[in-house]
């Protein structure tokens, strides 16, 4: 993913604008003859910066403003495709309760993996965004059904996988780096990080719609509400592991924030009342909260880009010295998450150890890592 500013951005276009050049842009959309037949011919084609693994261009088909959108090959491009077209298909079901949270669909060719999208306006998020985002990623998580069932025989709802927690690997990860740092784990601590393990690995009560890296510059704050895009990354799992990114740090992000208490307490209320209108039922517990920031703690992939990981411990890089990443260092990211899950994880939760571990290790990161300073407060 990239920043906004690049994701918004436009290639040069230049002075001229005679027919054959106009005919050439136009044709150079991967619109087939059964798209063209259906939305109209495309005019005003622009090619947008993207990410390697995509085409995206805005354009007008019969007039109407659209965003389309074609996955390249690639490896596994052909299950991204398969899940952003799920998740979109099962997001804007007519019948869910609130607002539109996705760009709707217009149309699709699966075999080019090209999507056609309503191309949405798109404004700068002002102060206390995190609430309308928060708003947003409720009623995204909630267009999941409480009865998977409900999705047999829906071929978009079958492509969605199962999300995954943190392993016994990351564990052990984690655990090394903090004894490099001179903090043992104490008697008692890896049962209860091991319970965490098994919790974080169960089948929620109720599966979300996660949309797997819910982050700024992938949420369009719209006048009608913010929507979300780029949806390759979406499975179905416990809400709990994305209502988390407030306060964790939006750990698969370039922008990583940490917003001022009062406006975390509000964005999370936020969530809470949108999940409780949609679903009936209550959000994540501050028990399950706490659990899923010490998921995102423990994944040492969750330092780097997308690209990165899988390829290296990157908690054992850290002993060795820092990188950065979009708005902030690997080593600050990990600082905010460690004391954010020392705030959390009490004697209320099931992490309590866990918890106390990682005060004591927040107060030696700050001794050997003077340079880690906190996270911003806001998005670039």
């Amino acid at each position: 993913m990239h920043p906004p500013q690049l994701r918004r951005a436009v290639l040069p276009f230049g002075a001229r604008t005679d027919r054959a050049r106009m005919t050439r842009m136009w044709s150079s959309l991967p619109l087939g003859e059964r798209l063209r037949a259906e939305l109209g011919p495309p005019r005003k084609a622009r090619r947008l910066v993207s990410s390697p693994r995509s085409r995206v261009w805005r354009a007008e088909l019969s007039g109407r403003p659209v965003v389309v959108k074609q996955l390249v090959d690639s490896p596994g491009a052909d299950d991204r495709f398969a899940r952003e077209t799920a998740a979109l298909a099962l997001a804007g079901l007519a019948g869910r309760p609130g607002r539109r949270v996705v760009p709707a669909v217009l149309g699709s060719d699966p075999a080019a993996r090209v999507l056609v999208l309503e191309r949405l306006e798109d404004r700068t998020p002002g102060p206390g965004w995190q609430v309308d985002y928060a708003t947003a990623l409720a009623g995204l998580h909630a267009s999941a059904p409480a009865d998977l069932d409900d999705l047999a025989g829906t071929a978009p709802g079958t492509a969605l996988p199962a999300w995954t927690g943190p392993t016994g690997r990351d564990l052990g990860c984690f655990l090394a780096l903090a004894r490099t740092l001179d903090v043992p784990a104490p008697p008692g601590l890896r049962p209860e990080a091991e319970a965490l393990l098994a919790r974080l690995s169960a089948t929620p009560a109720r599966h979300a719609l996660l949309h797997g890296d819910p982050c700024p510059g992938n949420d369009l704050h719209t006048a009608d509400g913010v929507r979300f895009v780029d949806f390759e990354q979406s499975s179905l799992g416990p809400g709990a592991a994305e209502f988390a990114y407030l306060r964790i740090g939006f750990p698969t992000c370039w922008c990583s924030t940490a917003p001022p208490a009062e406006i975390l307490d509000e964005a999370e209320a936020a969530y809470r009342t949108a999940w409780r209108a949609a679903t009936g039922t209550e959000a994540a517990s501050a028990a399950e909260l706490a659990d899923a920031c010490a998921g995102w703690l423990l994944r040492g992939d969750a330092l780097v880009p997308k690209a990165e990981r899988g390829t290296a411990d990157h908690l054992a890089r850290l002993s060795h010295g820092d990188w950065t990443w979009g708005t902030a260092t690997a080593r600050r990211r990990l600082l905010h998450r460690v004391r954010a899950v020392a705030a959390l994880a009490d004697a209320d939760t099931a992490l309590p150890l866990f918890g106390r571990f990682c005060a004591t290790l927040a107060t030696r990161i700050r001794t050997a890592w003077p340079a880690a300073s906190p996270l911003p407060a806001e998005r670039p």
